[in-house]
């Protein structure tokens, strides 16, 4: 499927890949890991083409269809489902072109390729895709652009998920996925038929999603067989390995060495000696096992402060006046608690951190705060506003100055330094630090007071698998509060003690683990989807009730005028007596139309709603007609 022969790459002078080597067969699920900086979305670039190797070789079997997220979607006011449906190219341009061809031998090939690529059952096949990645019906039948950025980059991993391309090139694919999505992604991920090449630091997702791992290291590209949990299991065993051999070398190296050294310049011991000498020249050395670098985070410990932090008395919380996102919210936070917050997104997960950070204010309700509480709040939107142009010690000196605190050189290097700043990175520019040292420098910034609860929005983003591990492991030994929202299944579970679930403008205890909670989303879906189908026997039923009902009417409409062509004879009164019967079966039918619109929730169930107003508008003529025919009648028995 792919192959990568030698391939060299320099970006600004820094060499990224070295003559590296990569095969990735047909049908592989391949995770790409790596540090952060190290070149692996430079990979992908080379792989599609949009940038050029300085040595080497990509080959991708032909024919083969290559897709990766754009990250780029343009604006547009066409409903998702449509923008997901033109993804596929071949099936927009057949559909175009059996509309005007009249070749019969042109529009049988049309036809075949069509019922080959499956494009008529394209439609719900999209649909399913969108609701997987959390878009409610109105969302799939409305315009992109009211969608916000995150969501706009699910429509885009939507398009290429509903290509399903021989190869499938995916970068950090969860980045913008709450934990809902992502339990939807990994079963996808899992069952799809094709190639995939994907980067993450997700450790739960690459354990359930793929059977092989490239590790992009020191230049050049190993692959592991195996899942995460197996590559990291035989790295390690390996550079035990490595290590022993070396030793073992080295001790042999020596040992020959101080032979060399020792008898050298004897002539009775220089044949010996030059025995020796190329046999050091030839051996096959293997290098020592350098540590990686690791990154280690540090958090300030708090001071001791009140065992109860912030209560909730029935608030609520949102944007607009009497337009709460939260009601009724009644919870207490304490200075040892780890609390997550679960929920799909749009649920109030960001509202209810904003409300605790104090950047939101209570509708309704009362918010209790502990006297002088400080909080420490994270969010990756607040990378947008650091001065690209300053450098981490700026920030850090200025905001040390700014609050009259000790900014002498050696402090602020030492407050970054717990973040993993060396002097090099502090002053360099924040326009060159990658997202993960951008994220680290806001961590510093943040906790830069001690705060007695830290409020974590995200905060795994950007940051490689090693930067989350140390982040993990610097939560645990911080001594105040914690409060995250994270699509980390892996940090939750390893941090939090207590998950609170926001949903249906609600925020209650959720009494299980994250297990539990991977079952309550299932549960959820399969109770929605069982409810869209009642919803559509429903819709079904009723149009057959009114279908029914019509074609009775109908009936007995034509009855009434043979009636009056064929039996003039009758008694006016007898058809006056039939049409009145018929008025008012036909003023009851519509009136039940009328209660079926008048319901609060008609309109959710777009399809219905306009099935139902055809109904309504064709029996509302019916009953026009049937009037006027008794009206008719009526003035024929006045007459006689």
């Amino acid at each position: 499927m792919l192959t990568v022969r030698d391939i060299t790459c320099r970006m600004g002078g820094r060499v990224l890949l070295n003559q590296a080597n990569l095969t990735v067969m047909d049908k592989w699920h391949v995770g790409l890991i790596g540090l952060n900086g190290t070149g692996k979305s430079t990979l992908f670039k080379l792989i599609t083409g949009e940038m050029e190797s300085d040595g080497g070789s990509i080959e991708i079997s032909a024919r083969a269809r290559m897709g990766i997220v754009r990250q780029d979607m343009p604006e547009s006011d066409l409903p998702l489902i449509d923008i997901v449906l033109a993804a596929d190219e071949e099936r927009t341009q057949l559909l175009i072109e059996s509309e005007d061809c009249h070749d019969p031998h042109r529009v049988a090939e049309i036809y075949d390729r069509l019922n080959e690529i499956d494009a008529y059952t394209a439609p719900a096949r999209a649909s399913t895709i969108l609701a997987g990645l959390g878009f409610s019906e109105d969302q799939i039948n409305g315009p992109f652009s009211a969608l916000s950025g995150g969501w706009r980059m699910r429509v885009a991993l939507a398009s290429v998920l509903f290509l399903q391309p021989d190869l499938l090139l995916l970068d950090e694919p969860t980045n913008h996925l709450d934990l809902e999505a992502i339990i939807w992604l990994e079963g996808y991920l899992a069952n799809y038929p094709h190639t995939i090449l994907m980067i993450s630091h997700d450790r739960d997702l690459l354990n359930k999603c793929v059977d092989h791992v490239v590790h992009l290291y020191d230049q050049k590209l190993t692959l592991y067989n195996g899942n995460y949990d197996t590559f990291e299991r035989t790295r390690a065993e390996r550079l035990e390995l490595q290590q022993k051999i070396f030793e073992k070398q080295q001790t042999v190296k020596n040992h020959m060495q101080a032979f060399i050294d020792r008898f050298r310049a004897k002539a009775s011991k220089a044949r010996q000696a030059q025995s020796r000498i190329k046999m050091l020249e030839k051996m096959d050395w293997v290098e020592e096992v350098i540590a990686d670098r690791s990154v280690r985070f540090q958090f300030p410990q708090p001071e001791k402060h009140a065992a109860r932090l912030i209560t909730f008395d029935y608030v609520d919380v949102g944007y607009g006046e009497n337009k709460p996102v939260l009601r009724n919210i009644n919870m207490i936070i304490d200075r040892d608690d780890r609390i997550a917050l679960l929920g799909a997104n749009g649920n109030g997960k960001s509202t209810l951190i904003k409300l605790i950070a104090g950047k939101l204010q209570p509708q309704k309700g009362e918010k209790i705060t502990a006297q002088k509480l400080r909080i420490g709040y994270f969010s990756q939107h607040q990378a947008d506003e650091l001065d690209l142009n300053e450098t981490p010690y700026e920030v850090m000196h200025r905001l040390c100055a700014k609050n009259k605190v000790d900014s002498r050189e050696s402090v602020v290097r030492a407050r970054l330094g717990r973040f993993g700043f060396s002097k090099e990175l502090s002053d360099n520019k924040i326009s060159s630090l990658s997202g993960g040292e951008k994220s680290r420098l806001l961590f510093a910034v943040m906790s830069f007071d001690a705060p007695h609860i830290l409020l974590l929005d995200e905060p795994t983003n950007h940051l490689d698998i090693e930067a989350r591990s140390a982040l993990v492991d610097a939560l645990n030994a911080y001594e105040g509060a914690v409060v995250i929202v994270s699509h980390d299944p892996t940090m939750l579970e390893r941090v939090a003690d207590r998950l609170w679930l926001v949903h249906d403008g609600k925020v209650e205890d959720f009494d299980g683990d994250l297990t539990d909670y991977r079952r309550f989303v299932l549960d959820q879906k399969k109770n929605r989807r069982k409810a869209q189908k009642q919803s559509k026997e429903n819709k079904d039923a009723a149009k057959r009730a009114a279908d029914a009902a019509l074609n009775a009417t109908d009936s007995q409409l034509e009855n009434t005028e043979r009636d009056n062509k064929t039996s003039p004879s009758l008694s006016l009164l007898k058809k006056i007596e039939q049409a009145e019967k018929e008025l008012a079966r036909l003023t009851e039918e519509v009136k039940k139309f009328e209660a079926m619109m008048l319901a609060p929730d008609f309109y959710k169930d777009a399809n219905r709603a306009q099935t139902v107003q055809q109904l309504y508008h064709g029996m509302s003529q019916k009953l026009k007609t049937q009037e006027e025919m008794w009206i008719k009648l009526c003035q024929e028995c006045e007459n006689d």
